[in-house]
């Protein structure tokens, strides 16, 4: 049974963990994989009150941050984190996560920002699940989400 649990601030070390373990694969081909930057990278936004575990069967195996973006027009909220322990990828998992991420959207009536990392997986992704690439920077790729016009939650 897949849910959403809070995060607390004693979770950081568990949710760093899950994090190398999702993205060290995608950094290392790209020669950025770095623990030291990982940890500082989601400590600079680590924001409790915005993040979910996700959760199977009373095991926390990712985790999703969803939070209001700023300065987006029109209204976004931003997704910085979507991760799931690859041992519990392709099983849907992150499609949940990202179908709850989008109904929290259209309840605000919002789009979805992400950035992904260039050359991983998540790309293809957030491509099959209605996201359009808008941007590009030197190691990642920008997308958007638009809420459906007319569509209520």
């Amino acid at each position: 049974m897949l849910s959403l649990a809070p995060v607390a601030a004693g979770d950081f070390d568990e949710m760093v963990a899950i994090r190398i373990e999702a993205l060290g694969e995608s950094l290392e081909r790209l020669g950025r994989f770095d623990p030291v930057r990982a940890r500082e990278r989601l400590a600079a936004g680590f924001a409790p009150e915005h993040m979910r575990h996700i959760v199977v069967d009373g095991q926390r195996v990712g985790y999703i941050t969803l939070r209001p973006a700023s300065g987006q027009a029109p209204r976004a909220l931003q997704l910085d984190h979507l991760y799931v322990r690859p041992v519990s990828q392709s099983c849907g998992i992150g499609a949940w996560a990202l179908d709850w991420a989008k109904a929290q959207a259209a309840l605000q009536d919002c789009d979805i920002t992400l950035s992904a990392l260039k050359q991983s997986a998540a790309n293809r992704f957030y491509l099959r699940h209605g996201f359009v690439q808008v941007g590009e920077s030197e190691f990642d790729l920008d997308y958007r989400w638009y809420r459906p016009c007319g569509v209520l939650a």
